[in-house]
């Protein structure tokens, strides 16, 4: 077992990677990141944890990712035929649980996008399930807990 700051910093690591990706549109290097059950969730209700049984903005598993990615790579929806520009900032990361087999960790996200000349700011706290592999860690969960989910969202050109 590895000791807690080497463990936080591998894990801070694996988040600003993940968020690197996205934010240079590396689509398919980040469909590598997760295993072959992992699930990406954006829940609709910020205080929601029964994720299978309510509605969520998202709840995309393997075959789901890689039709969103391939929507957004090739401009097969309206979202994407405008795709901005964003930047995440991800901080306060903390590992919330750690095992030989699993790893929950939390932080803050700021995501930025700036499409048609309007700079728009989704804040949100993101839950990472992490198994940890040879090669480092593979997402097996990912929750996207936006501040503002329950109020207005425009047409989302990116994966958060």
């Amino acid at each position: 077992m590895k000791s807690n700051t080497e463990l936080l910093a591998q894990v801070t690591e694996f988040i600003g990677y993940e968020a690197d990706l996205l934010d240079h549109k590396g689509y398919q290097e980040w469909l590598s990141l997760w295993t072959d059950s992992g699930l990406y969730i954006v829940p609709a209700d910020l205080n929601e944890t029964d994720y299978l049984n309510t509605l969520n903005l998202a709840l995309d598993d393997a075959d789901m990712r890689r039709m969103r990615v391939a929507r957004l790579e090739n401009g097969e929806s309206v979202s994407a035929l405008s795709v901005g520009n964003t930047v995440r900032m991800m901080s306060r990361v903390r590992v919330l649980e750690a095992g030989d087999d699993v790893v929950i960790a939390r932080c803050a996200m700021t995501l930025n996008e700036l499409r048609h000349g309007k700079l728009v700011t989704y804040p949100a706290n993101v839950e990472y399930t992490l198994k940890p592999t040879s090669d480092g860690f593979k997402l097996e969960q990912k929750v996207v807990k936006l501040l503002h989910a329950d109020g207005f969202l425009r047409t989302v050109s990116f994966i958060f």
